[in-house]
């Protein structure tokens, strides 16, 4: 089916964008700590941790490590989260289209 020609620019248009907004959700890296630093995860932005540091201070109490790792692990995705939606929000914004659509 032959989209009119308006139509498969934009749709052309949509497509590069896409493409774009992945390779720069590809290069996001955050990072994160709990426990005033006791913790820190590094995450890239398909939300795989690339880095764990913990103070050997907390090594010794097994839940208290347990707890900063996932509060450091959660507090990263939200970072991720927020960089995708600003880059989302940047290119969708000249568009005119709802953030999510892509």
């Amino acid at each position: 089916m032959k989209l009119p020609g308006n139509m498969q620019q934009m749709m052309k248009q949509a497509q590069q964008m896409q493409e774009r907004l992945q390779k720069e959700v590809a290069a996001i890296r955050v990072e994160a700590s709990a426990g005033g630093g006791m913790v820190t995860i590094q995450m890239d932005g398909q939300k795989h941790v690339l880095g764990v540091k913990i103070d050997p201070e907390v090594a010794g109490d097994v839940e208290m490590l347990q707890d900063l790792v996932l509060a450091a692990c959660n507090e990263a995705a939200k970072k991720v989260d927020d960089e995708t939606q600003q880059k989302m929000g940047g290119m969708l914004g000249g568009m005119g289209l709802p953030p999510g659509l892509f």
